[in-house]
């Protein structure tokens, strides 16, 4: 047995944690960007624990699902205030905003030239300079992962930026954080959690490391998603998903994911969706199409037993089979009131490009079972009708 195990260099995790951020700041540097959702209350006070520290701050914008101008805009502003440190602040896509210009500032080329299926690949060479993740949704974990999802708003597509390098030096879990995040969006990144948890544990490369995770993970996901959607306040939900969505970024970052994420990459792009949103109403369609998959063509795979465990943590008894995990994911979509995907624009006229643009997405080769065009058409078609 080999496997290869990565995440942050360090990890502080629990309520109030946000205040060690501007100590360990110092350390690594004194010009710092900060890369921030303008709307979150408590960005000024770490701006101002920052200056206390000696680090001058230059405020950095995201607003809306990163794209290759985001990172560009963000790479200019580092370079003029010659900043020696990133810090992002706020939902994933603020941290991979963060995370991407971090790594990018050293190298020598352009973004094109790094990134997968529009650009040219190439990997990183130089290490980023420091940079500190500080979540304040409980959903993609991308404090803890070695990639950036951005969009190229002339291709109309998701694509990775993916290095080793982009880990952060330090990752800041305060669960603190996430007591007012509003109950729609709640819902999108803690089934964006979910996705992730449940994608790399039936994955066809999984490891003994991830699959700890990804059961602790799912078990503390399925009890805490729907008490911290209905009260905000709910500390002991709100802490659960934290941990949840900090599990799933360890686990996307150290095992694959499957058909969820490498169909919302194409409808990402092609919609300019949420990608939580996205994630929360393909889950329970493709997470039933894959069992039937199994079930019909490779009766015989391992994986099976891999769903049947996901049926007994959903349900929480371990006589549980997955019939009964497919009409529990399908009642958690409406008890968190998922938009379906035509509400993001989707209609019948994308469905073959788009199912086709996800077939080349490097998360379907992570999926338990190959998909044909026509499984991945039929997912969409429902979808359209989600909730």
């Amino acid at each position: 047995m080999r496997f290869e195990f990565s995440t942050a260099s360090r990890i502080l995790f629990g309520p109030g944690t946000i205040g060690e951020v501007a100590p360990n700041a110092a350390a690594w540097g004194k010009r710092a960007l900060l890369a921030v959702d303008d709307s979150l209350e408590f960005v000024s006070r770490l701006e101002e624990s920052l200056r206390k520290q000696g680090i001058s701050v230059t405020r950095f914008s995201v607003s809306g699902e990163p794209t290759t101008e985001t990172v560009r805009l963000g790479m200019q502003a580092a370079r003029e205030s010659d900043c020696d440190l990133v810090i992002g602040i706020g939902g994933g896509s603020v941290l991979d905003s963060g995370k991407a210009i971090a790594a990018l500032l050293p190298q020598e080329g352009e973004i094109m030239d790094f990134l997968e299926v529009i650009g040219q690949g190439r990997a990183l060479t130089q290490p980023s300079i420091p940079s500190i993740a500080i979540p304040t949704t409980a959903g993609t974990g991308a404090e803890v992962t070695r990639n950036a999802v951005l969009t190229s708003t002339e291709h109309r597509v998701k694509v990775s930026l993916r290095s080793h390098f982009m880990l952060p030096r330090l990752a800041v879990v305060d669960p603190e954080l996430t007591y007012t995040l509003p109950p729609a969006l709640t819902a999108a990144t803690g089934m964006d959690a979910l996705t992730q948890l449940i994608e790399a544990y039936v994955c066809n490369s999984p490891n003994p490391a991830t699959d700890a995770l990804c059961w602790e993970g799912i078990r503390r996901a399925s009890g805490a998603l729907r008490r911290a959607y209905r009260n905000g306040r709910d500390v002991e939900a709100r802490e659960e998903m934290s941990l949840a969505s900090l599990f799933g970024g360890m686990v996307l970052a150290n095992a694959k994911l499957g058909a969820v994420h490498g169909l919302a990459g194409p409808l990402g792009g092609r919609l300019g969706a949420p990608h939580g949103a996205v994630c929360a109403c393909l889950l329970p369609i493709v997470f039933e199409t894959n069992w039937q998959a199994l079930q019909k063509r490779s009766p015989a795979s391992p994986v099976l037993l891999r769903f049947k465990s996901i049926a007994q943590i959903l349900i929480g008894k371990p006589t549980a089979e997955i019939p009964e995990a497919v009409k529990w994911l399908y009642a958690l979509r409406a008890d968190l009131s998922i938009p379906s995907l035509s509400h993001f624009g989707l209609n019948e006229s994308m469905i073959s490009d788009i199912a086709a643009q996800a077939q080349k997405a490097g998360s379907m080769t992570g999926n338990p079972i190959r998909l044909a065009d026509t499984e991945l058409s039929s997912i969409l078609r429902q979808s359209l009708y989600c909730s």
